[in-house]
């Protein structure tokens, strides 16, 4: 695959990006969550770009090579605590929109909510949503894993 692009991105958008990141990590969500959260909706996008970002960032907060490399198998190892599952089933829901797809259950807002406050729950949320956005354009771009950034 190659890149489709190579010119800078318009400065008013990375201006915006950069006020969307800013509200997503003053939200009291630690950030080694935020890079789980990251990487998670970008293995399920199969952004390569955002994969390699979100677990240089993990590791640099201090995540540990055993979580990072498990995140895909979340539900079948012992190494997250139960608000990270919360955190994780959510991002996971509100990823997997297509036809027919539940989407964020009750039952799986419930459980987050059960461990996040609403501002909390709010970054989060955006860290998805950002998440997404930055899949969807890497995918459509060709954007290659570490050479950006």
């Amino acid at each position: 695959m190659r890149a489709r692009m190579s010119g800078p991105a318009n400065p008013d958008v990375i201006t915006a990006i950069q006020h969307l990141h800013k509200a997503i990590h003053s939200g009291g969500v630690d950030g080694r969550l935020l890079s789980l959260v990251h990487l998670r909706t970008s293995q399920i996008n199969g952004c390569s770009p955002c994969v390699f970002a979100s677990t240089a960032s993990a590791r640099k907060a201090g995540e540990t090579e055993e979580r990072l490399h498990h995140v895909v198998a979340w539900r079948d190892t012992p190494f997250y605590t139960e608000e990270e599952r919360a955190a994780l089933a959510l991002t996971e829901a509100a990823t997997r929109l297509q036809d027919g797809a539940a989407g964020v259950t009750d039952d799986i807002w419930d459980a987050a909510a059960g461990h996040f406050g609403e501002e909390q729950l709010g970054a989060i949320v955006l860290e998805i949503a950002m998440t997404n956005f930055f899949n969807r354009i890497n995918r459509a771009v060709g954007e290659q894993a570490g050479t950006t950034w």
